[in-house]
């Protein structure tokens, strides 16, 4: 008896070596519309980052900071980064994707706009003063609109932005997550007609929050925000990001 207890107890003496536990860490997402919180009034619509936070164990906080409507340069001017940058620790992450709003010309959303060369030295400035405190960024491209053309092909939405998300991650060797395209070969698979099952498409009196119904190509529904968090999650770990590990849910690559 004595001697299974020896050996019971060495035992864990190793494994408690070979795998030390997992440091509790926070994971902050900063964005747009399409990764925020919603209330319950607004459902069903969702962003991204909200069925995302359900994949991962214990060890790890997710801190939601996306906000809709901004850009990088009102998430910086708002104060919204600061906050952030000031409470990041040794082995947090920080996924951002921004686009949607940097690139929005129109008069009407003037105070968002942000040229290309602005929003890579904003994209700079979120990763550098993460690594300034010991902290992971990672990349990801503005996720598509649904948008096909007379053929049926889905148009590249984002084509100058997620450019530049690909030229600062290569210049600062950081992980990109290629969203933009991810999402627009699983717009593509599916087609204009059944496309509308992951978007904010409602007809009059479908849903009681959304009597006049609704007709919304970029923003998502709970069906439309999994399926595009399960493509940054299959990304995370096609990277092999340490972040992978603590994942409790399987993920099927995509």
């Amino acid at each position: 008896m004595k001697r299974i207890f020896y050996t019971a107890v060495v035992a864990l003496m190793i494994c408690a070596f070979v795998f030390p536990p997992k440091k509790n860490i926070k994971l902050y997402l900063i964005g747009d519309s399409t990764m925020c919180e919603y209330e319950t009034n607004r459902a069903p619509l969702t962003g991204w980052g909200m069925p995302f936070k359900y994949f991962f164990d214990s060890t790890v906080k997710i801190d939601n900071r996306a906000k809709g409507g901004r850009s990088t340069r009102t998430f910086i001017s708002e104060n919204r980064w600061q906050p952030i940058a000031d409470s990041l620790h040794e082995g947090d992450y920080v996924l951002m994707q921004f686009g949607h709003n940097d690139e929005a010309k129109e008069e009407r959303y003037k105070d968002r706009y942000t040229p290309v060369a602005d929003y890579k030295i904003n994209l700079i400035k979120f990763i550098e003063e993460s690594r300034a405190r010991k902290a992971n960024p990672v990349l990801i491209t503005p996720v598509t609109r649904m948008r096909f053309d007379k053929e049926g092909k889905v148009e590249e939405t984002h084509k100058e932005y997620s450019a530049a998300v690909w030229q600062v991650g290569k210049q600062y060797n950081v992980p990109v997550i290629d969203l933009d395209t991810k999402s627009r070969v699983l717009l593509q698979q599916l087609g204009p007609v059944h496309s509308k099952l992951l978007f904010m498409q409602l007809d009059s009196l479908q849903h009681p929050n959304y009597p006049n119904g609704q007709k919304d190509n970029t923003h998502f529904n709970e069906f439309g925000a999994r399926r595009m968090a399960e493509l940054v999650l299959a990304e995370i770990r096609n990277l092999k990001l340490e972040l992978a590990e603590r994942m409790v849910t399987p993920v099927v690559k995509k």
